[in-house]
C-alpha cells in the first residue's frame, strides 16, 4: 500500500495535505512532516498544507494559502481523520485523487485510496513508516514534526497502543538532528492561567457513584476564563485521569455558536461506541463528538455513566 501511495505522490505535480479540524499534535505533525518529506524529495512539486489552526500549537508550523483552482488537478492526502465530516477545508472534494492515511476506527470510508492502521498509536508513526518504506526523504524537520505527533498521541509513550513498533519508529526519528527537550518543553509547558484554571476544574468536576466523572463549561464560563476553547476542552479533560475511583470521564465545552465539544476518555471502557452514536469517533479509550444542545449532552452523560457501570 505504501508503494501505491508513493506512486500517486510521484504522479501529481500539485499535492495538498489536509487533516481534521481543531488539530492536535498528531494531525499537525503528520501533515507538516509529510509535506516536508515530499517537498524535499520532489522540490519542483507544489505541495501545500491547509486547514484551521490551534493557537497553542502554532509553534509547529504555518498553514498555506491555496487557490480553489489548485485543487482541480491535485492529489489530496488526508491524514489523521477517521470521519469525512471532520476534514478541515472541504475543497479536497474537488481534487483529482484523494488518499486517506489514518489510525482511527473508521466511521465510513472516503477517498480513492485508504491506508488505515488502527493498531498504530499515532498517524505520525504511519507517515514515518511511509517515508521509511519508500524513496521519500526523511529530513531533520520532518522527523521533528513526526516525533511530536507520536509523543502527543501516545501520551509520552504511555497509552495502551504504544508498542515495540512505536519505539522502533521513535528510535529511527531521534537519530535525526532535532532537540527533543525543546519539543517536550513546547508541548508540556503551560501558562499560569491554565494551571490556575485547572485547579478550579478539579473542584468543579462531578463524579457519579458508577465511576463516571464529567465537566460542563458553558460559553459564558469559557468567555470568563479568557482562554481558547481547545485549551479548556482537550486541555482540561486530563485532570480527571489517573484517579482510582474514575473509570470513564468527559469534558463538555460550549462554543460561541452553541455547539458543545465533547471529549471522552476511559481507562479501559470503549468510549468510541458512545462517540459514534452521536456522530463522532476516535479511539477505544479516547474519542469525541460535537453535540448541538445540552439536552443531547444529558443523554450522552447517561450513556457514559451506564458504560462506567458496565451496562
Amino acid at each position: 500500500m505504501f508503494n501505491k501511495i508513493f506512486e500517486a505522490i510521484k504522479e501529481y505535480n500539485t499535492i495538498i495535505i489536509h487533516r481534521h479540524s481543531r488539530p492536535d499534535g498528531d494531525a499537525l505533525g503528520s501533515q507538516i512532516g509529510l509535506k516536508n518529506s515530499i517537498k524535499s524529495t520532489f522540490p519542483d512539486k507544489n505541495v501545500k498544507i491547509v486547514g484551521d489552526m490551534t493557537e497553542r500549537l502554532n509553534w509547529m508550523g504555518v498553514m498555506d494559502e491555496a487557490d480553489d483552482k489548485e485543487f482541480n488537478e491535485a492529489l489530496c492526502i488526508i491524514v489523521d481523520t477517521g470521519s469525512e465530516h471532520l476534514i478541515s477545508d472541504t475543497r479536497y472534494k474537488n481534487a483529482k485523487y484523494v488518499i486517506k492515511i489514518d489510525h482511527h476506527i473508521p466511521q465510513g470510508e472516503y477517498g480513492d485510496l485508504a491506508y488505515v492502521d488502527t493498531n498504530s498509536e499515532s498517524c505520525a508513526s504511519i507517515v514515518a513508516e511511509l517515508i521509511m518504506s519508500t524513496d521519500l526523504i526523511m529530513t531533520n524537520e520532518a522527523a521533528a514534526s513526526l516525533f511530536t505527533g507520536m509523543v502527543t498521541d501516545s501520551g509520552r509513550f504511555r497509552f495502551q497502543q504504544t508498542s515495540p513498533r512505536t519505539f522502533n519508529i521513535a528510535a529511527y526519528l531521534t537519530a535525526f538532528e532535532f532537540d527533543t527537550n525543546a519539543i517536550y518543553n513546547k508541548i508540556y509547558m503551560d501558562k499560569l492561567a491554565n494551571v490556575k484554571l485547572r485547579a478550579k476544574m478539579v473542584d468543579k468536576f462531578i463524579v457519579t457513584e458508577n465511576g463516571f466523572a464529567y465537566l460542563i463549561n458553558t460559553k459564558e464560563e469559557i468567555k470568563e476564563y479568557g482562554l481558547p476553547i481547545n485549551d479548556i476542552s482537550r486541555g482540561m479533560v486530563g485532570i480527571m485521569s489517573g484517579i482510582e475511583e474514575i473509570k470513564v470521564w468527559a469534558n463538555f465545552c460550549e462554543d460561541e455558536s452553541g455547539d458543545i465539544y465533547c471529549e471522552f476518555r476511559s481507562n479501559g471502557e470503549n468510549v468510541n461506541s458512545i462517540a459514534t452514536k452521536y456522530g463522532g469517533g476516535g479511539h477505544i479509550q479516547a474519542s469525541g463528538c460535537t453535540a448541538k444542545s445540552f439536552d443531547v449532552v444529558k443523554d450522552i452523560i447517561k450513556d457514559l455513566d451506564n458504560l462506567a457501570k458496565g451496562e
